[in-house]
């Protein structure tokens, strides 16, 4: 089969990756791709927002199925039109990326059908707003975008002048663009986060090994919010008995809800949990793989991803059997400096073999260019080093030898990650 995987990140490398592991694969396009995802696939220069363009590709090249992999093209409803193509896909079509791509609705659905979460209230007007954090007086509190951010649009308020300069500066600076147009206020809640991918082909919901996300840019879960500086996988906080509460409670409610809504869901939903005192909440829904997630979480699989797509596609997921290692998987992110502020990008990357490997760990390229056979920096996140192991500490050290032998100049990346789960399990 000729395969297309929109997007150019380290979740695309990922999965390009995993893909390229299955006898069915004959060829895959990645567009735009990046400097590492070429030694797998051909890449096209195409922006993964560019529906008219990626359609008229996967037409022209036959492509026997697509996976598109971010936010942005499924929210806009490049599903639809590859679907209206004849180009069978995997990933939600525009009515279903709705519950990513507006927060207000995401925890409208959950209000509606008893799908446990924090507390909130929806704002149009800033001085509404405003009015309702000095009401409250309760912080920290929760401020976030209603629309798409990169995974940034959440800030956490300490006090009443910090929430207000977030109202200003998400509703009236646009510091979101349009996503602030709309704002969620919400209820601070506390416990052990997990994130839960699943596999979904709107009758069955298949849930993949938990991961342990870290969204702060420092140590210590200090600075600002970012796309992600890490992760782990499996997550020790997420029990087998807390997993079935979750399947019962928020899983498959959710996916019933979609239905309910007229708006079935096929593909992955990314469930950002909290497990606070009175059980599992949701913090977030993501309309597809987790980045970095995945890039612990799809090592570890031992199935035939391209399959799992495929029975998502047609609607038969519960005749696919779905297995992962029980080994363990670490992803340190290695970004440019000033990220997620400002950062310059075209730093030579030393410490990487020519297909842009370690022989430490794998490399799942994010942010990076090749040329005249030397890579170079493209973007905040530039690599997710990867190790695996069978205890999240081995994974760990593998991971950690790995970005010892990568440099670039201004690098930049935790030294913390998967601490909490290390002590967790003492």
């Amino acid at each position: 089969m000729n395969i297309l995987v929109v997007g150019g990140g380290g979740r695309e490398h990922a999965i390009i990756h995993k893909l390229t592991e299955s006898p069915k694969v004959s060829r895959i396009y990645a567009a735009p791709g990046n400097g590492g995802i070429a030694a797998l696939a051909e890449c096209v220069p195409i922006k993964a927002t560019d529906l008219e363009k990626m359609v008229e590709f996967a037409v022209s090249h036959a492509i026997d199925f697509c996976v598109i992999a971010p936010d942005d093209p499924l929210v806009l409803g490049m599903a639809d039109a590859m679907e209206e193509a004849g180009i069978r896909c995997f990933g939600p079509n525009r009515a279903a990326a709705v519950l990513e791509g507006s927060k207000v609705f995401s925890k409208n659905l959950m209000k509606k059908y008893g799908i446990p979460t924090a507390a909130y209230e929806t704002f149009s007007d800033p001085a509404e707003a405003m009015a309702y954090v000095r009401g409250q007086n309760r912080f920290p509190t929760v401020i976030k975008a209603d629309g798409l951010a990169l995974g940034k649009g959440v800030l956490i308020a300490e006090d009443l002048a910090a929430a207000e300069e977030g109202i200003r500066s998400i509703m009236e600076d646009r510091i979101f663009g349009q996503s602030g147009s709309r704002i969620v206020i919400e209820e601070f809640l506390t416990g052990p986060e997990v994130s839960v991918l699943a596999f979904t082909d709107s009758h069955t919901i298949v849930p993949m090994v938990s991961a342990m996300d870290h969204k702060r840019a420092l140590d210590g879960d200090c600075g600002l919010n970012t796309g992600g500086m890490g992760s782990i996988a499996p997550n020790p906080f997420l029990t087998p008995e807390l997993l079935e509460e979750c399947r019962r409670s928020i899983f498959v409610p959710t996916m019933e809800a979609m239905n309910q809504e007229g708006r079935p869901f096929k593909g992955v939903i990314f469930f950002g949990l909290m497990l606070t005192p009175q059980g599992p909440k949701v913090i977030e829904y993501n309309c597809r793989f987790g980045d970095p997630e995945a890039q612990s979480v799809l090592p570890l699989l031992e199935s035939d991803l391209l399959e799992i797509f495929e029975a998502c596609a047609d609607e038969r997921l519960a005749e696919v059997e779905i297995r992962f290692s029980d080994r363990a998987a670490a992803c340190v992110m290695m970004a440019s400096g000033g990220y997620p502020v400002s950062y310059e990008s075209g730093k030579e990357i030393s410490g990487l073999e020519p297909d842009g490997q370690s022989s430490r760990a794998r490399i799942y390229h994010s942010g990076t260019r090749l040329e005249d056979g030397r890579y170079y920096t493209a973007g905040g996140r530039v690599l997710g080093v990867c190790g695996s192991g069978a205890t999240v500490a081995e994974a760990l050290e593998k991971a950690y030898q790995a970005v010892g032998s990568i440099s670039f100049d201004q690098a930049h990346y935790r030294k913390d990650i998967g601490r909490r789960a290390l002590e967790a399990g003492k």
